[in-house]
């Protein structure tokens, strides 16, 4: 062992090593801040996810969902890394996407509460059971899905699912863009796809 070897491994002995760096926090590119800016210019329909936990029904709003394919039908859902929800999804290997009507602010915004218990989510909301998971009613369209996989990337989780029941019912979507509630303004027809 050369000098400056020897040296380096003499003064980290009996030291704990630090871990090595988060590679994500050492990717090229703009700041997160820069990055959120533009997602926020992204439109998109807003969803709650629910899934049963092991002490009952759990559930988060989501603005990162989308069809994935038609044959064989895959959504793809994207959920905080940490997220009570995700774990359930995992341990239990299903879970139900509801796109929510233009009228359900309120609605969407208990269940993006992180303050909110899961009690308090679904308190007043009428739930039943398909396939095990919890589906709220009154949604404008949701689907139930079995899970195919589950994946890591950054701070979140890419989950696929596939759609097992669904249900599409008529009205109008509730839209988030630029951190805000909207709608559509054109009119909708009414006759359920």
């Amino acid at each position: 062992m050369n000098a400056r070897l020897r040296l380096v491994a003499d003064r980290t002995a009996g030291r704990p090593v630090p871990p090595p760096a988060d590679p994500l926090h050492e990717e090229p590119g703009p700041g997160a801040a820069r990055c959120l800016g533009l997602y926020a210019k992204l439109a998109a329909g807003v969803t709650v996810v629910t899934a049963r936990g092991e002490d009952g029904p759990l559930g988060m709003t989501v603005s990162a969902v989308t069809s994935l394919s038609a044959r064989p039908p895959l959504l793809l859902a994207c959920l905080r890394d940490g997220s009570r929800t995700l774990a359930a999804v995992r341990a239990r290997r299903t879970f139900a996407v509801h796109l929510l009507r233009e009228e359900q602010q309120d609605l969407a915004g208990r269940f993006a509460s992180p303050t909110a218990t899961a009690a308090e989510r679904f308190a007043g909301t009428d739930t039943r059971q398909v396939l095990g998971v919890p589906v709220l009613a009154g949604a404008l369209a949701w689907s139930v899905c079995l899970t195919e996989d589950v994946r890591r990337y950054g701070d979140h989780h890419l989950v696929v699912g596939r759609v097992a029941a669904v249900h599409v019912g008529a009205g109008r979507p509730l839209l988030w863009h630029d951190r805000r509630f909207g709608a559509l303004t054109d009119p909708v027809p009414d006759a359920a796809g």
